[in-house]
């Protein structure tokens, strides 16, 4: 039996404990919104697949895979990626005594902090906690939620996509406690992939806010407004509502904030947000005068850019803000909604979005809309030839993550629609199944073979690993057959 990570057990407990949404970033904010000529939000991304590449084909983090095969590819950059991980804790402090007012927003997989505490590596865990629980850190760092095994949303079986987000819920919460989970309140899409099929997105956004989220990180060429056109730049620069109508007419909407441009790290790497939001200047939201803030991601580990110039350029850029008058700040965006809800401004307020492609579909569907004539126009409209695609958008627009991986998303599928055959009715009946190990095994090898690492590197080792875990979970199904009111002592 493996070592199971924590990633179910709790949901009805975590849901009511997100539920609770009192404010909590203004309270720690030491900005003053009217004082603010313009701001700039940063987050870093964080992840490392789990792969069955151990002793064995044990379940292992990749970066110990990297550790233990230091002459593969790049794998000599593992303990730079290490450091990476938990250099925050000690650039922010220095900051902060230097006089600076930094700001930063992490994401990191629920692979990655499984992992380093895998590889028992206390020294970057141990950063990681004092940067989610010290109450200094408090008011600089703002943790983002994300999926637990950076799964792709558009191509994640829907009834999976709570799966992923609360596993990762499970997972903050076990290693740096409730109260730090509840000060979660943004979601990062891993690869800023944002669903733009009507159901799934609906269904994404309904999980999100059923598990306590605020606010959607999104990349500025997965939205459209609502007749179609591309964002306006100043719009990129404001807080919008993301609105979601599924293939029966519901609608759902949610914050959302923009990250502007593509998946360059030099962006982050090199501060470019700091330098274009000091040439900004307020605008107006809802007959107020606002701040404008540039949203950015990057991967805060990969490439030349970010393991060597990020720590400088971090430094450099609030050092220039700490010494310029021009009004320009780091802030971070539960922080900036936050202020911006305490000046009077709501969601409702905020300039409504929608996914790409959608107003192309929905003048397809016409005036009767139910789920056959959305089906019927989307494959009207895709096999036109003319760029129409339902399979999402993200920083990474020239990259499928669906063509030529038949082979594991055939099985992908096959195994979800096993589990929640196998589960869903007996968990209805009786939650405390969820905090079965079985269940739990079963839930882990689900949300592994969604890492989208698999559909990544091409056909070859990651696929091979993707069958493993297939073949692994689907063994675990089949041994474990539920039927009526006994499941839980059965799988006890």
């Amino acid at each position: 039996m493996i070592d199971l990570p924590p990633i179910c057990g709790r949901e009805s407990e975590l849901m009511q404990l997100m539920q609770q949404q009192p404010p909590i970033w203004r309270h720690h904010s030491n900005l003053d919104l009217s004082r603010i000529r313009s701001g700039f939000a940063c987050a870093l991304h964080m992840h490392q697949p789990t792969v069955p590449a151990g002793a064995k084909d044990a379940l292992i983090s990749h970066l110990q895979y990297m550790v233990e095969h230091p002459g593969e590819g790049d794998n000599h950059n593992a303990e730079p990626f290490a450091q990476c991980y938990r250099r925050m804790a000690d650039l922010i402090p220095d900051l902060i005594r230097r006089g600076c007012n930094p700001r930063i927003m992490l994401d990191y997989s629920g692979n990655l902090l499984w992992g380093v505490g895998q590889m028992g590596r206390e020294d970057i865990t141990g950063a990681l906690r004092y940067l989610a629980c010290d109450s200094e850190m408090q008011r600089h760092v703002e943790w983002l939620g994300t999926f637990w095994s950076h799964a792709v949303a558009p191509s994640t079986p829907i009834p999976d996509l709570k799966l992923q987000i609360m596993a990762w819920q499970h997972q903050f919460a076990a290693m740096f406690g409730d109260a730090a989970l509840q000060r979660v309140r943004g979601f990062s899409p891993p690869e800023m992939h944002l669903p733009n099929h009507p159901d799934t997105l609906f269904q994404f956004i309904l999980a999100l806010k059923q598990c306590g989220y605020r606010w959607l990180l999104v990349q500025e060429h997965s939205v459209e407004t609502l007749d179609g056109t591309p964002l306006a730049q100043e719009q990129k620069h404001l807080p919008n509502r993301l609105m979601a109508r599924n293939s029966c007419g519901e609608t759902i909407s949610i914050t959302a904030l923009i990250k502007t441009q593509g998946s360059d790290t030099k962006l982050v790497g090199q501060m470019q947000p700091c330098y274009e939001a000091m040439g900004l200047r307020p605008t107006t939201l809802a007959g107020r005068e606002i701040p404008p803030v540039v949203s950015q991601i990057a991967d805060g580990e990969n490439g030349g850019v970010m393991m060597n110039e990020f720590p400088a350029a971090y430094c450099q850029a609030n050092e220039r803000i700490r010494d310029d008058s021009n009004g320009t700040v780091a802030i971070n965006g539960s922080e900036y909604l936050e202020l911006l809800e305490a000046a009077g401004i709501s969601e409702d307020e905020c300039p409504a979005i929608q996914a790409v492609q959608q107003q192309r579909l929905w003048n397809a569907v016409g005036a009767t809309l139910n789920r056959q004539t959305v089906e019927e126009a989307i494959d009207r409209l895709a096999t036109a030839g003319d760029g129409f695609s339902m399979e999402g958008a993200s920083w990474t627009s020239n990259l499928s993550w669906v063509a030529g991986y038949e082979n594991v998303l055939e099985p992908m599928n096959e195994l979800s629609a096993r589990f929640h055959q196998r589960f869903d009715a007996a968990v209805n009946s009786e939650l405390s199944l969820t905090g079965t190990s079985s269940y739990r095994d079963a839930l882990l090898h689900l949300l592994l073979l969604e890492t989208s690492c698999f559909r990544y590197w091409g056909q070859g080792t990651w696929t091979d690993y993707a069958r493993t875990l297939y073949r692994r979970g689907d063994a675990l199904l089949q041994q474990m057959p539920i039927n009526g009111p006994d499941t839980a002592d059965a799988l006890g």
